[in-house]
């Protein structure tokens, strides 16, 4: 029997699905949910291999796309909104376009639908060299974290996927050997000739390079009544960033008729 992905669902109303970014999970979008759950439905999902949702070997965004899926069908949701961050934008891309007939609407957070080269390498690394038999302290795994991520913020948003595993022994919620094991995957573009005609739209964080002015040809040839809008004193984590800005954003395009 095929595995239910974990999330958190509060607030009344039409249903909006959150999909996190790599390395992410469901906790990261809980002030947000909260402020959309005054209107919707909200389901902060952890994607597979992330947060408290199943592990698996496998890791390809056909099988995210499944899970969700298979998520909307269990929990019998009808015509979804979705919101999907970095990886997260990329499965409900494909989702989308995919089952078209089950999305109301779609926002995809600072994605496009381009390949995207590699570059997780030094997170990987730095998560990597933990061993959780040695460094048996929060603190132990910054100041390794710490070696080759300098960046606090990213540190702060990796530690939260630390947690105590028995009273003794930390460990990470996600599947580091399968995300280590197929990283590839993660940039890969949304297959030639998906096309989902309804209403998106596209944030983009101002200080991120995720979407650029040559990406918009792509996300119009895939997305036709798509919408860009550019989320000021932002970078990739634009919903944290400028949280104010990128909820209005959101909730302005999700409430109109």
């Amino acid at each position: 029997m095929r595995e239910v992905l974990h999330s958190r669902i509060q607030g009344q109303g039409e249903p909006l699905l959150i999909l996190h970014g790599f390395f992410g999970m469901s906790d990261n979008w809980k002030s947000l949910g909260n402020k959309y759950a005054e209107q919707f439905e909200v389901h902060m999902i952890d994607q597979r291999n992330h947060g408290r949702s199943f592990h698996s070997e496998e890791f390809t965004y056909e099988l995210m796309a499944e899970d969700l899926f298979h998520y909307i069908q269990h929990h019998n949701l009808k015509k979804v909104s979705l919101l999907g961050h970095s990886m997260g934008g990329k499965t409900v891309m494909l989702f989308a376009t995919m089952y078209p007939e089950m999305v109301a609407k779609l926002i995809v957070a600072d994605i496009s639908p381009r390949f995207y080269p590699v570059h997780h390498d030094l997170i990987l690394e730095a998560l990597n060299s933990i061993d959780f038999s040695i460094h048996k302290t929060r603190k132990e795994v910054e100041e390794v974290l710490k070696e080759r991520i300098d960046e606090v913020g990213v540190r702060q948003f990796l530690l939260k996927n630390v947690f105590w595993k028995t009273k003794e022994e930390l460990a990470f919620r996600f599947n580091l050997e399968s995300l280590t094991e197929n990283v590839e995957e993660v940039g890969v573009a949304l297959p030639s000739f998906h096309e989902f005609d309804k209403k998106t739209l596209f944030l983009r964080g101002e200080n991120s390079g995720y979407i650029s002015k040559e990406d918009e040809s792509l996300i119009f040839a895939h997305f036709p009544k798509a919408k860009i809008q550019t989320v000021k004193n932002a970078g990739h984590w634009l919903h944290a960033e400028n949280q104010t800005d990128f909820y209005t954003y959101s909730i302005e395009f999700l409430t109109e008729k």
